[in-house]
């Protein structure tokens, strides 16, 4: 009887223990279920593997997107993966035996032949089965084929303005500038000061120097206000050069003003690492750069032995560029499309589901320190700024219609006017032939 008894308390016991091992799982993706909102729609048990690839270095962000998803699907493998000369092998890797199941895809790609074998991939994500909330996305961001599909997802969005050294206006006693003249009259005090550049900009080569940070939101606003403006310039017709003409005039005073100085900007030696490390010295007021470069200042503030040593308060602001002010650029940053070709592709557009989200894609873009492309704008306070536009000097390239032909033609041109290689009455006269 006693031997009878203790297998039943045995078995009783294990029983329970059993039942408890149990539970955890269960527990953890309900309140995953529930911390996100997402349902899932997929056996939980699922076990397959996902692969995104970008020509991010490392995507930490995303890798958090990667540990959240598996508090519901435990036994999906997900990885990133970095493709060196990444716009030019991402056709090739498609249609590869290790293809992605999702990958960077960028709106200027539409209308350029090399990339028309990426698009013979892309899923339509529009395609209501699917269940992606892409109205949880500004309508700006969203670029649509000529069939109205959408086969981009934007996840990030970039604009352009300057890293502001609030401690060096304070301690200087000057304002933080909103208009052109208020601008003009910050850098002459500065200059007064000693301060030998007032702002600072990458400026070794076009791809992405200072120059076209400044032309570019001014180029786009003139196209916004002019449809038959818009439609030569994007037409590459010269007639669109006098267009260009104010954005370019405005790099040539901001240089030939002595707000920036020319020679201490080539000492700059990129555009990302260096633009930030160069700030962080703390004698640079303003350093004109784009958001893709203010989302890698809070992991280099430790990296800077000025800054450890001599922190400061920073914000990014628009550039000022006219008397009502700068502007907003709204433009996508990233966006992911979905290999339709890939493996596992039902698991796929699951892990899609759940990331073009709201929450998810605000919690990415407080993590990469980027702005959030949701309709409910969240903004890591070093954009703070930028939450004081008025929405008329919101602007959003992709839904105004400015192509990449076109982006192409502002860039070069402010870029050899800024460097004095060419005047802006050449500039305008060679517009639709720069390369």
């Amino acid at each position: 009887m006693k031997k009878m008894l203790c297998i039943v308390l045995a078995i009783c016991m294990l029983a329970s223990l059993a039942a408890c091992g149990s539970k955890p799982q269960e527990e953890t993706n309900a309140a995953a279920t529930e911390d996100t909102g997402f349902k899932p729609a997929l056996d939980t048990e699922t076990s397959c593997s996902i692969t995104v690839a970008g020509s991010y270095d490392n995507f930490e962000a995303l890798e958090a997107e990667f540990d959240r998803f598996n508090e519901i699907y435990p036994n999906v493998q997900l990885s990133y993966v970095k493709l060196d000369d990444y716009n030019n092998i991402l056709g090739t890797v498609l249609d590869s035996n290790d293809k992605p199941n999702i990958f960077f895809s960028y709106s200027w790609m539409f209308g350029n032949e090399q990339y028309d074998p990426v698009f013979a991939h892309m899923e339509d994500l529009s395609d209501a089965a699917l269940g992606l909330d892409l109205d949880c996305i500004r309508p700006g961001l969203v670029s649509h084929d000529a069939e109205g599909h959408v086969l981009l997802a934007p996840v990030f969005s970039r604009t352009y303005g300057m890293l502001v050294n609030n401690d060096l206006f304070e301690k200087e006693e000057l304002s933080v500038p909103t208009t052109w003249t208020e601008l003009m009259t910050v850098c002459e005090a500065f200059r007064g000061k000693g301060y030998a550049s007032p702002m600072m900009g990458y400026s070794l080569d076009s791809s992405a120097c200072f120059m076209n940070t400044v032309a570019y939101p001014l180029f786009t606003a003139a196209l916004a206000e002019n449809s038959e403006a818009l439609t030569l310039a994007n037409e590459l017709d010269p007639a669109a050069g006098e267009y260009m003409r104010p954005a370019l005039e405005t790099v040539e005073q901001l240089i030939g003003n002595g707000c920036i100085d020319l020679e201490e900007c080539d000492k700059i030696a990129d555009n990302y690492n260096e633009v930030i490390l160069r700030f962080f010295e703390g004698d640079v007021p303003m350093m004109i750069c784009m958001a893709d470069t203010v989302s890698g200042t809070k992991k280099r503030e430790s990296q800077s032995e000025a800054f450890t040593k001599a922190p400061f308060d920073y914000t990014f602001s628009p550039i000022p560029l006219t008397d009502d002010g700068g502007y907003f650029i709204d433009s996508p940053s990233v966006e992911f499309s979905v290999n339709k070709d890939c493996d596992d592709l039902e698991m796929t557009n699951e892990f899609m589901r759940f990331l073009i989200t709201k929450d998810e894609l605000n919690d990415m873009a407080s993590i990469k320190r980027l702005v959030s492309p949701t309709t409910e704008l969240s903004l890591d306070s070093v954009y703070a700024p930028f939450a004081q536009v008025p929405s008329d000097r919101i602007l959003s390239p992709e839904a105004i219609g400015i192509t990449d032909p076109l982006t192409v033609q502002i860039r070069q041109a402010a870029f050899q006017v800024g460097k004095g290689e060419i005047t802006v009455d050449e500039a305008a006269a060679m517009y639709g032939s720069f390369e």
